[in-house]
């Protein structure tokens, strides 16, 4: 309650105590109180829009203008089909949120160094016009290709989300692309160049309750995908309906989806899991069990497995008139085959043995292990792999994912109801219509990741060096380093991009990036940085209409979105900070196209409401976008039991690789290989290139002995039920709930005198962080594991290596940039660290 409102009850209050108290005889006195100026009750709906995939709806409960509390779905009984949508701890958290101390409430000029966090208050006026003034002269100077939108998602709006920032950009010649993201970026590479497809189109979930044997490779829907009707959600209803399930999980840590669930827990130590793939698949084929029971499966859907196979797709390729694949054709080479290559012979005859003896020196798993998993992949009549994104986030994580995916191929179940490939689940979702960004002119565009070089060497940065895409050739630079930077609803211009301290030194620099925006509702890390801030509205100020996301399980839902609260301060939605800037553009009515925010969501609503993927919605949808959001929550279950690569399989389909197969040898990797810059030119240790999936000593890796010795913990990332990347870290609820603390195993407690709730410093050669211990026996000897995305907040102590001790505990400010050798990804959970108690 606000105390305006307070106040005014109060004095209420004590005007009828004291009429009271004053009752004489006469019926005068007997006068009815006033009513206290409290309002009714006023109930909306609106969503948790952070990206874990859910967009959660919450039941918004305000009065006079203040919202008092947050409550989650709780409207049916939950059923088969139909069932509650329950949000999580952070979606319950969001009336602190709200409210947190650090809302941005009016647009602010920096007047310090970037990165002091010294701001002044100026009107959105003045903002609007310096930023769509510098816009327009910095397109005018270097090109569209200068200007940036960095990667961000913690706002899934429909209508006011920062594609707003697209538009404007598209309506004046567009700005420079960026493909990826940070979640994903290596195992869309390993995806396609296995299956021709983008990793997430594996079985869905509910079909593991068809499964014999699943094997999850740091698969944890249980804390990623909290929802509860999401994917961990579906995971829970599989288990409870697969009667007798055996489960194996491979995770540096025993985490929530584990805790009795499973049959087995293997901790295995990060970046090692291509050698783990090589070891069963050694027992697979030296067994024998492969030529008698899969190889005609392999031969009929794959190419690569032995040399056989690719002379005979070399030979398609080069007889097919494809001046592409013609080009494949010339590097292609059948000596490079899987089966040579895991029983080392031929070529690698000079190799190890891929023995389980072998993987245990690597991997940490006990050589009996591989011996048993071979033996229940085999036996399994529809075995489910599915491999989590922490393993593609690695040093050559493209390797390791693809490594992982040859195990589904070995098995020849692929397509039986049941089974699964290794990628990650797929899901469907109701569909929504948003604002339309329009198409971008610029054609080139740079990995997500590689946005932080591109600001000094984006002018020389090359498809060869760099992966840069839309170039006329190879060696035909990018042309122009970014100038400007919006940032919005994002965390990666400092805290979640790798290497926060270099980051830093880059956006210091005003000689590189002249104009950085950043639109948020919090003053983030990264924020500090900006030269202007708009604050932008939350969830619950926002009319809004939105879906569930990407990873909500079988149910899918729209959420009409009404305002609990008039948006406070001088806070505007990202919709109208974008339009502000347009007119300063001279493209403002291009931009509205003469529509007001009512108008444009009754546009979407009814865009919505008439596609057939939404037909046979609870409740049905009403006539018009503000009967819906009296209504609030739509939901639908898709009835959606995809088996991964059954159209290919079982109904001819042939897949979007070159081959049209499953490729256990990548013509496309092929030519990379023979015209990327690699390891050769690089002097990046690991960072190779292969046809066939190959494990690889990297940097920072398990069996780097170049910084073992100053260096000897690995360190692991891991997504932390507390936040959502970084969104709600500062939320003082979430953080008392769930501890920010470093796990460490009994045995390098004891070995390093270690006890819980000590304080250590860890480092390297990139940075210190100041964390505190929790011991626990749920991760792996050798390695700590610290949760990702605490707010990064450099103190006043030197640490070990003359950086600032980061006493915020950020992860990145430990982390490596260098981009991936294929996807030019981001590497974030290689780290090795040193400790010291402080």
């Amino acid at each position: 309650m606000e105390r305006r409102s307070f106040l005014k009850m109060s004095a209420a209050m004590g005007c009828a105590a004291s009429v009271t108290g004053c009752k004489t005889s006469s019926d005068d006195a007997n006068v009815v109180p006033p009513k206290p100026p409290v309002g009714e009750e006023q109930i909306t709906w609106s969503s948790c829009l952070v990206n874990c995939g859910s967009n959660c709806p919450v039941k918004v409960f305000s009065r006079d203008g203040v919202i008092t509390r947050v409550e989650t779905d709780h409207d049916v009984v939950d059923g088969d089909d139909i069932y509650q949508v329950r949000a999580c701890a952070r979606g319950r958290s969001l009336r602190q949120r709200t409210y947190a101390v650090d809302r941005l409430k009016t647009p602010m000029k920096r007047v310090g160094k970037r990165g002091e966090g010294k701001f002044v208050p100026i009107s959105w006026d003045e903002a609007a016009k310096t930023i769509g003034t510098k816009l327009t002269s910095v397109i005018a100077e270097h090109g569209n290709k200068a200007i940036f939108r960095s990667y961000g998602s913690g706002a899934y709006y429909g209508f006011a989300s920062n594609a707003c920032f697209n538009r404007l950009f598209n309506l004046n010649g567009g700005c420079l692309n960026a493909y990826g993201n940070y979640s994903w970026a290596q195992q869309m590479e390993a995806a396609k160049h296995t299956f021709g497809t983008g990793s997430t189109s594996g079985s869905s979930t509910v079909t593991l309750a068809n499964s014999d044997f699943l094997l999850g490779v740091a698969y944890n829907p249980s804390e990623i995908r909290q929802s509860g009707s999401g994917e961990g959600y579906d995971y829970l209803k599989a288990l409870q309906k697969s009667n007798g399930l055996k489960v194996v999980m491979l995770d540096p840590r025993y985490t929530d989806s584990m805790l009795g669930k499973e049959s087995k827990w293997l901790p295995i130590r990060p970046g090692t899991d291509a050698a783990f793939a090589e070891a069963i698949a050694y027992q697979m084929i030296s067994s024998g069990w492969v030529d008698n029971n899969s190889l005609n499966f392999i031969n009929k859907y794959a190419v690569g497995f032995d040399a056989a196979s690719i002379a005979q797709q070399k030979e398609i390729f080069a007889s097919s008139g494809d001046a592409t694949k013609q080009e494949y054709a010339k590097v292609m080479k059948p000596e490079e085959n899987y089966r040579d290559y895991i029983l080392s012979q031929g070529i690698y005859a000079d190799q190890p043995l891929k023995t389980p003896e072998w993987a245990e020196n690597i991997t940490g798993i006990p050589a009996a292990q591989f011996g048993q998993i071979a033996t229940d992949l085999q036996n399994a009549q529809a075995p489910y792999i599915v491999v989590g994104a922490g393993v593609n986030r690695q040093a050559n994580g493209e390797q390791s994912m693809r490594a992982l995916y040859m195990l589904s191929v070995l098995t020849g179940k692929l397509g039986t109801l049941g089974s699964s490939n290794g990628e990650l689940p797929f899901m469907s979702s109701m569909s929504r219509s948003g604002i339309p960004a329009g198409s971008n002119p610029v054609k080139e565009s740079i990995s997500f990741f590689t946005w932080s070089e591109a600001i000094h060497n984006g002018e020389t940065m090359t498809a060869r060096s760099h992966g840069v895409r839309g170039t006329d050739d190879l060696d035909a630079p990018l042309g122009t380093n970014i100038k400007v930077i919006i940032s919005a609803s994002d965390s990666s211009l400092l805290n979640q991009h790798a290497e926060i301290n270099n980051t830093a030194k880059i956006l210091e620099d005003e000689t590189g990036v002249e104009l950085i925006v950043s639109c948020d509702c919090w003053m983030t890390p990264g924020a500090k940085f900006a030269d202007i801030i708009l604050p932008d509205t939350s969830w619950l100020e926002s009319n809004d209409l939105v879906n569930d996301s990407y990873a909500s399980g079988a149910l899918g839902y729209i959420t009409a979105m009404k305002s609990a609260i008039e948006p406070m301060w001088d806070c505007k939605s990202m919709y109208e900070a974008a339009a502000l800037i347009a007119k300063y553009m001279g493209c403002e009515a291009e931009f509205t196209e003469g529509k007001t925010e009512e108008q444009w969501l009754e546009e979407l609503y009814q865009k919505t409401r008439d596609n057939s993927n939404n037909l046979g919605v609870v409740p049905a949808f009403p006539a018009t976008y503000k009967e819906a959001q009296e209504v609030g929550f739509f939901r639908k279950n898709m009835n959606d039991n995809h088996v991964a690569l059954e159209s290919y399989i079982k109904g001819g389909t042939a897949l979007s690789t070159p081959s049209g197969k499953i490729e256990i040898y990548s013509a496309e990797l092929a030519w990379r290989a023979a015209n990327w810059d690699q390891e050769a030119t690089t002097d990046v240790k690991g960072d190779t290139i292969t046809a066939i999936p190959q494990y690889t000593v990297t940097w920072d890796g398990y069996e780097d002995e170049d910084t073992s010795t100053d260096y000897p913990i690995q360190l692991a990332g891991y997504h932390t039920k507390g936040r959502t990347h970084s969104s709600y870290h500062n939320v003082p609820w979430l953080r008392e709930a769930v501890e920010d603390a470093v796990w460490v195993n009994p045995m390098d407690a004891a070995e390093n005198g270690l006890s819980s709730g000590d304080k250590i410093e860890m480092y390297n050669e990139r940075g210190s962080i100041a964390v505190k211990v929790r011991i626990t026996p749920r991760v792996a000897p050798g390695v700590f594991a610290l949760g990702q995305g605490a707010w990064f907040n450099p103190g006043n102590t030197v640490g070990s290596t003359g950086h600032i001790i980061d006493e915020g505990g950020a992860i990145n400010t430990l982390t490596r940039y260098q981009p991936s050798p294929v996807a030019k990804g981001n590497p974030q959970h290689t780290n090795r660290v040193a400790i010291k108690k402080i």
